[in-house]
């Protein structure tokens, strides 16, 4: 909105802001169809829509900080991002032990996912 002569009400980053947030709100909606999905095409579709949003979000982050309009949060200690890291591949790797246990006695009833695995886009650092 402008006033008459052609000026904002409000300040450009009060105004991108609210779009920033929205762009992360839409990435978690789409992954959360993403998992929910049980035909593989509708899956994939969200899946790029995830990835075409999160670049989207990538590139408007950085033009927003670029023009010092957004200041990131404090930096997280590695050693929290290890240790959490951790813990998901536990978890994963429970969660699994678990399918494998339930599913192994169903024979042709067993659950055959309708994706197939795929690597960590993160290496582990050997930082610590």
């Amino acid at each position: 909105m402008t006033t008459m002569n052609g000026t904002s009400y409000l300040p450009e980053e009060d105004m991108l802001s609210p779009i920033l947030g929205e762009l992360k709100r839409t990435v978690r909606e789409y992954t959360t169809a993403t998992t929910e999905a049980s035909c593989p095409i509708v899956r994939q579709m969200f899946t790029d829509l995830t990835a075409d949003t999160l670049k989207l979000q990538g590139e408007f982050f950085n033009m927003m900080k670029q023009q010092n309009m957004y200041s990131p949060g404090l930096h997280a200690l590695k050693s929290d991002v290890d240790k959490q890291h951790k813990q998901a591949q536990q978890t994963v790797q429970k969660t699994r032990d678990t399918i494998n246990q339930k599913t192994s006695g169903m024979g042709a009833f067993a659950h055959h996912p309708n994706v197939t695995p795929h690597a960590t886009n993160v290496e582990p650092s050997p930082y610590n």
